[in-house]
């Protein structure tokens, strides 16, 4: 609960603690503030209980934590039934990007070599060299080209 809390608040608090109820009085409301946690904590475990029962057994297994959308999404993600894990780990994204990087730069690295040389003149066609010519050329159009027509929005 006060996972976070280090050594300096705790002290901290204890001091303004003292001073704000008085070393009289502090006892007492430390007492009263456990028994009203401790009241709490029963009235949440027996709703729990009480939803629990009310659910029936097919949810016996229902855990209120479930409820927390980002423990259900980790919860669903580390479910192997969807095959997410081969897909994971059959995606290496380290050499992805370096073909990417490699394509734009111009580069042929070396798995995108094997691939052109295996895939033989298809892979390198409309290219000069098996280079890949991403700069934008501006479009000219025919000039017996007409503007597409549609009937519909006139």
């Amino acid at each position: 609960m006060f996972n976070d809390i280090g050594a300096l608040e705790l002290v901290t608090l204890v001091v303004l603690a003292v001073l704000v109820f008085g070393p009289d009085k502090l006892p007492k409301v430390i007492q009263d503030v456990s028994r009203t946690i401790r009241k709490i904590r029963e009235f949440s475990d027996s709703a729990k209980q009480d939803i629990r029962q009310e659910l029936g057994p097919e949810f016996k297994d229902f855990e209120f934590e479930d409820l927390n959308p980002k423990t259900f999404i980790r919860k669903q993600l580390d479910n192997d039934e969807l095959g997410l894990k081969e897909i994971r780990n059959g995606f290496d994204l380290k050499k992805e990007m370096a073909e990417v990087t490699d394509a734009v730069h111009g580069r042929e690295s070396d798995s995108s070599s094997r691939a052109s040389s295996s895939s033989g003149a298809s892979g390198t066609s409309g290219s000069a060299g098996g280079r890949i010519d991403m700069s934008k050329k501006p479009e000219t159009p025919a000039r017996d080209d007409r503007p597409p027509f549609d009937a519909d929005a006139t």
